[in-house]
Formats: C-alpha cells, sequence, structure tokens
C-alpha cells in the first residue's frame, strides 16, 4: 500500500510505501505512518486493504474526514483507493499501486509554490546587482527603469539555466496556468471603462505587456489566446465575473487544443513575460495580490502568512494558491499599500487600517502583534455599484420590503442597518442612502471611506489616527460632533462602535432627522442593548434615560444575515415603537422577518408612522402587503 501525505497548505507530498495490508497512522512514533502535530492522536486510525477496498477505523479521540462523511473516535468507514482522508491538519491518499492523481487545486497550487520560489531566487539575484528600492521610488513615468529590471531578470534567467532541457517537463505544466492567468486578466482590461473608473490603478496595470516584448512572440501568442477564447465559448457572455468563471473552470478541458501550437520558443517567452509582470508587480506593485485585486470574483482576500493567501469567492473561502516570496517583501508591499493614504506601519505602530486607490477597505498587522508573520486583509470595493434592484434580484430583500424601506428613508426616519461581519451593512447603507432626495446637505462620517453617494452636496469626512509624535488624532466622534456645526440635512456614519453612538442619537433627537448608521448585532433586539453599551462607553447614565433617547431617535432596525451558502439576506425589518414604561423597556416590533427561514415576509404589523407613508403617497398598502399569502416553497 502506497501512501501519499501532506499539511493542508502544504503542496509538498511525502511517499510512505508499506508491504503489510493494514497500517497504523497517528502522532506517536511507533505507527506506520507518523503526523507530527497535537492535533492528531498518539494513535489515530487504523487503515487496512482488502479486494480492492480500504476500511478506516477511528480509534482515537478527534475525528477525521472520509471525502465528504466525518469520521468520529469509534467509528468506522469503508472507502475507495484515491479518496481524500483529512486528519487536521494533514491531508492523506491510499494507492494500492500508484501515487494519487493531483487535483486541479492542488496542481495549481504545487505549480505557483515552484514559481515563487523560483521567484525568490531570482528577487535574490537581483538585489545583487542593484538598490530595487531605489528603483521603485525613482520611477515616476519612467520606462528605462522597467526596461533595466527587465533585461535584468533575463540575465538571471540564463543564469540559472532556468530554460534549460531538464526543465522542459515542469515548462509544459506551468504554461497552462500562465495562459489562463493571461486570458483572465486580459478579459479584465477589456470592461467598459465606466465600470471601472474607480479601479484605474488596479485594472490597468502598466505591467502586463513587457517594455522587452518581441512582436512576432507577441502576435503568436495573441492569436493563440484568441482561439482559446473562442473554444471556451465566453465571448456571448456580458457579465465579466461569468467570463471569468468559465475561464478557471473549463480552460484545462481547452489547453490540450492550444498545446500543439505552443512551439519551445514562444512558451519560453510566454514563462519569462510572465515572471517578468511578477516581478514588477513585486517590485511597483502589490505583489500576488494585483491580479486577485482585479478579479470581480474575488470579494475578500486575507493574507494569514506569506505563503498562504485565502480569497472569498461566492460567498466561500479557499485557498488562493498565490504566495508572497519571504516576509519581508509582504512588509514591504503592506507599507507600500498604507503609505499611499498617508498612514504607517512599523514596530512601533503595527497595527493600520486604509483603504486602496479604487475604495477597497485594508487591514493589516505585523510584528510583534502578529506572531506568524505579516498579515493583511482586504475586503475589495465593488465595481459595480448595487442598487435595490439588484439586491431584489440577488434574493437579498423583497420588492415590497425595498419599496418600504425607500419611503423610510425620504421621510426622513432614522435607520441603523445591522449585522455580523461582511453581512453587506455598507452595500445596504449605500443603496438606502441613494433614495435621500437631491436637495439635502448630506454628512458622510467613515474610518476609512467605502460611502459611495450618488448626490452632489455630500460632505465627506474621515478619521485620522495619531501621528507618530501621539497627536493629531481625530475619531468618529470627533467628527460626528463637527458634523452638527456643518449644518447637515442628515448625518450618515459608516459605523458606530463606541463612544459617538451618543452623539450620533443626539443629532437624531436635535433636527437631523432621516439620518443613518451601521452596527454590529446579530437581531434587532440586540441592536438597541448594543447601542445602550456603546452610549455608556462615552458617559455614565442610568440605563432607563439611554432607553428613552433611543426610543425618540431610531425609527427602524434593519437586520441583514449571512446565510450558510455565503448569500446575504435582509432577515428582519423592525420598528422601535417607543419605551414601555411598564416593562421598562423598548417597544420593537417586527415589520418583516424571515419567518419560515426562507422568505423575508410582513408580520401584519402596521408601523406607526404608516400614516405619513401614505399621506405623502411614498407607499400604497398592497405594496407593504401584497405577498404576505405567498406560499412557502
Amino acid at each position: 500500500m502506497r501512501v501519499w501525505y501532506n499539511k493542508i497548505h502544504d503542496s509538498r507530498r511525502t511517499l510512505v510505501d508499506c508491504d503489510q495490508d493494514t497500517i497504523q497512522v497517528g502522532r506517536d512514533a511507533d505507527n506506520t505512518i507518523v503526523l507530527k502535530s497535537p492535533l492528531v492522536s498518539k494513535h489515530q486510525a487504523v487503515v487496512s486493504a482488502n479486494n480492492g477496498r480500504l476500511h478506516l477505523e477511528n480509534v482515537g479521540i478527534n475525528s477525521c474526514m472520509v471525502g465528504d462523511v466525518e469520521v468520529i473516535g469509534g467509528e468506522a468507514i469503508d472507502f475507495a483507493p484515491g479518496e481524500t482522508v483529512r486528519i487536521w491538519p494533514f491531508t492523506l491518499t491510499f494507492e494500492s499501486e500508484e501515487a494519487a492523481p493531483i487535483g486541479r487545486g492542488e496542481m495549481e497550487a504545487h505549480l505557483r509554490t515552484i514559481m515563487a520560489d523560483l521567484e525568490l531566487r531570482i528577487h535574490r539575484k537581483l538585489l545583487e546587482r542593484f538598490d530595487l528600492y531605489e528603483l521603485q521610488t525613482n520611477r515616476i513615468g519612467d520606462t528605462e527603469s522597467v526596461l533595466v529590471l527587465e533585461k535584468n531578470i533575463e540575465d538571471v534567467c540564463r543564469e540559472l539555466q532556468l530554460f534549460d532541457g531538464g526543465n522542459e517537463a515542469l515548462l509544459d505544466e506551468v504554461i497552462g496556468l500562465t495562459l489562463r492567468d493571461l486570458i483572465i486578466n486580459q478579459l479584465i482590461l477589456e470592461t467598459d471603462r465606466e465600470e471601472t473608473d474607480g479601479l484605474s490603478r488596479l485594472t490597468k496595470n502598466e505591467f502586463d505587456v513587457p517594455a522587452t516584448l518581441v512582436p512576432e512572440r507577441e502576435t503568436e501568442l495573441q492569436n493563440l489566446i484568441r482561439f482559446a477564447r473562442e473554444r471556451l465559448g465566453i465571448e456571448d457572455n456580458t457579465d465579466l465575473s461569468t467570463k471569468i468563471s468559465r475561464v478557471e473552470t473549463s480552460f484545462s478541458e481547452v489547453f490540450p487544443l492550444v498545446r500543439p501550437h505552443l512551439h519551445q520558443e514562444l512558451k519560453r517567452y510566454v514563462i519569462l513575460r510572465s515572471m517578468k509582470k511578477d516581478l514588477k508587480d513585486i517590485v511597483f506593485g502589490f505583489g500576488p495580490l494585483q491580479d486577485l485585486l482585479r478579479a470581480p470574483t474575488i470579494t475578500e482576500i486575507m493574507v494569514v502568512k506569506s505563503d498562504q493567501i485565502y480569497v472569498e469567492r461566492d460567498g466561500t473561502v479557499e485557498l488562493s494558491g498565490r504566495r508572497f516570496i519571504s516576509d519581508k517583501v509582504t512588509e514591504s508591499i503592506i507599507e507600500r499599500i498604507v503609505s499611499e493614504v498617508g498612514r504607517r506601519i512599523d514596530k512601533s505602530q503595527p497595527l493600520v487600517d486604509a483603504r486602496l486607490p479604487d475604495g477597497s477597505r485594508v487591514n493589516a498587522i505585523i510584528p510583534p502583534l502578529a506572531v506568524r508573520g505579516p498579515c493583511l486583509t482586504i475586503r475589495k470595493f465593488p465595481a459595480h455599484r448595487f442598487a435595490m434592484d439588484d439586491l431584489i434580484d440577488l434574493g437579498s430583500i423583497t420588492s415590497s420590503a425595498a419599496m418600504f424601506l425607500r419611503a423610510c428613508v425620504i421621510d426622513r426616519r432614522n435607520i441603523l442597518v445591522s449585522g455580523g461581519t461582511g453581512t453587506g451593512k455598507t452595500t445596504m447603507l449605500n443603496v438606502l442612502s441613494s433614495f435621500i432626495p437631491h436637495k439635502d446637505r448630506i454628512v458622510t462620517i467613515e474610518d476609512t471611506t467605502e460611502l459611495q453617494l450618488h448626490q452632489d452636496h455630500v460632505v465627506t469626512l474621515e478619521s485620522k489616527p495619531a501621528n507618530v509624535e501621539g497627536t493629531g488624532e481625530y475619531t468618529i466622534r470627533d467628527l460626528v460632533k463637527n458634523a452638527l456645526r456643518m449644518r447637515p440635512d442628515r448625518i450618515v456614519v459608516g459605523e458606530c462602535r463606541g463612544g459617538e453612538a451618543l452623539d450620533m442619537l443626539q443629532a437624531m433627537n436635535t433636527g437631523h432627522d432621516g439620518s443613518m448608521t451601521t452596527i454590529h448585532a446579530n437581531n434587532t433586539d440586540d441592536v438597541l442593548r448594543r447601542l445602550e453599551i456603546l452610549v455608556l462607553m462615552a458617559v455614565e447614565l442610568p440605563v432607563i434615560s439611554i432607553q428613552r433617547q433611543i426610543a425618540s431617535a431610531v425609527d427602524i432596525v434593519v437586520q441583514i444575515t449571512r446565510m450558510p451558502g455565503g448569500k446575504r439576506c435582509v432577515t428582519q425589518i423592525s420598528e422601535v415603537a417607543g419605551y414601555d414604561p411598564d416593562r421598562n423597556g423598548l417597544i420593537v416590533t417586527d415589520i418583516y422577518s424571515f419567518r419560515d427561514g426562507q422568505h423575508l415576509r410582513p408580520t401584519g404589523y402596521m408601523p406607526t408612522f404608516v400614516d405619513s407613508l401614505i399621506e405623502k403617497d411614498l407607499l400604497k398598502l398592497e405594496f407593504l402587503y401584497g405577498d404576505m399569502a405567498t406560499p412557502a416553497d
């Protein structure tokens, strides 16, 4: 029996070839396969072979996975050779005769690891030749520096004998991945300029085409890409995300048709072209994040450590296969990101919030706070501004609930949008803000600017951290206080997470009706309890006084929940109807709720201000209650 195993985040696999029909797996040295991790039991599992089938008995305390089936301690399961067994943090594959085939995702991660190792060697050689930092800082509209870098990359590749005969088999595998990346980048660059105007820094990457291009090879390459795109059948699709998904999932089927047209010189040119781009991205751009930032199918990028970059795609978190070539390079690119918005990160200030040129939110933390190395989280700012129609089409909200919220905004009702991290609170705030009449003067206040309002009369304020001397800090609370002196009709705060909640409530109570903000909470009842705590962070007041202030300030609470499959849905719309002195508590009643776990439905409760909405012709009752009788699926 042959067993291949590796740590889940390591593409390099170890082979154990044993003659026995029964093997033991565990942490202790007396096991046939020793998995050195405290998360593995001393004796975890016994695997035996019989008539071409395999039998696993879990004899440890911890559970393990065989395919998609969890096997807890004391249980057993039969499975076929080649099926993946996961004993965290290891993956094992049992084969009777030959090595297990590597899946598409594992193969991609393996090839990207090899390319990253090679680029690290080239990067070290380049550092020996000249000062890359000086090259980067002096390259302002100067193509000469880029040309010098590319020629040095070519020289280093010759030194390392990259294209010698011994590497041909590996280069044949790498070429497919490289061509797929080129097609995706080309699709992004072809996107309508109007849709990506705010993303110009990220989408129009000047390093995609080499300064040392060979016209003949470039023509051959573009013909091959055109041929592959035709075979993929993506030209009829208008949606960029659909096109990219098609390339990512189907290119492996088309590549065998492309391979015969790749002669040796073209292969070398394409791979060298790709390495030049990657290294230029490291020196001048955002390194391996550059392409991830431009891909519209990716909504979040999470760097756990230099060789572990996760992405969120379609609501699912997965390992990207990309990696930084070293911790030093990771820190350098983090510094480059935060310096662009006038912020800094170093050992004296190892934690920072910032944003990219397109508005994407960035959080970075480096040693000594991040023990395993620099950690970076980027929540991408969507190129497409969602409108309420989009949320209805996505099933995030019903049309009647959307009509109701629109009427509330126009009628100057104060609204709290609540939910967990990544549920889409800011997106909803953006959408609701679009209903504010253009004649109103709006002041927006955020830690990092994310809101994009369509109105003309908008004042955008952003908080500022302390400088090197520890002075000059301006918090959200400072800005809310200042906004009250700016004659706003409405105040929109990106998020209340501290003492600014008190100032926000006071603003809502002193003539700034129609203001909005977001808050972290699990449901509409928890929102108000959390709001009480936030106010207490600012000032010592009796809870009854705080509750009365909330009752007179807040009209509507919109709760957003992230469902198990990654879909975001509005699950509650509630009215804060006042304060009940008999119960000594707030009166909160659902207007819409996710009662059957599948649909947002009206509860039948009439909000106290419904007469105002109807009198102003903002809402018809049939819109509010027309779908109450909709049958559950």
